[in-house]
């Protein structure tokens, strides 16, 4: 299975989602000032749904092994440890230098829809 780190890093990331979910609503919820809680949550939902995105990408590319998949992948898991990982460190240590961190990561997430466009548009009718 060439592909079992990015399968494991993705089974990883929806794990962590769920725990840092749960530990937002369950802990953080009474801790945090409700614009900290809305930015820890914002982590958690782009969190989630680009390891959706990632699984999509992944059961295509055991079917449909195309280049560029592997790129969208490394943006996308970039992007989150950047967009995401900033947010939770900003909101549980307070560390403002973790705000510029914050949009090098969203450029990352939108550099890897743009990179899967490019994959498609490459792509054979039918693949």
């Amino acid at each position: 299975m060439h592909d079992r780190p990015w399968w494991l890093m993705t089974a990883l990331s929806g794990a962590l989602m769920v725990v840092f979910g749960a530990f937002g609503a369950h802990v953080l919820a009474n801790e945090l000032t409700p614009r900290a809680m809305a930015a820890f949550e914002t982590g958690v939902r782009y969190q989630a749904w680009h390891t959706l995105a990632m699984l999509g990408v992944l059961a295509w590319r055991a079917a449909v092994p195309l280049p560029g998949q592997r790129l969208v992948l490394a943006l996308w898991a970039g992007g989150m440890l950047l967009f995401c990982g900033s947010l939770y460190g900003l909101t549980l240590s307070g560390q403002s230098w973790l705000g510029p961190i914050t949009p090098l990561g969203g450029l990352l997430l939108i550099l890897g829809w743009l990179a899967l466009a490019g994959v498609v548009l490459r792509a054979r009718p039918g693949a």
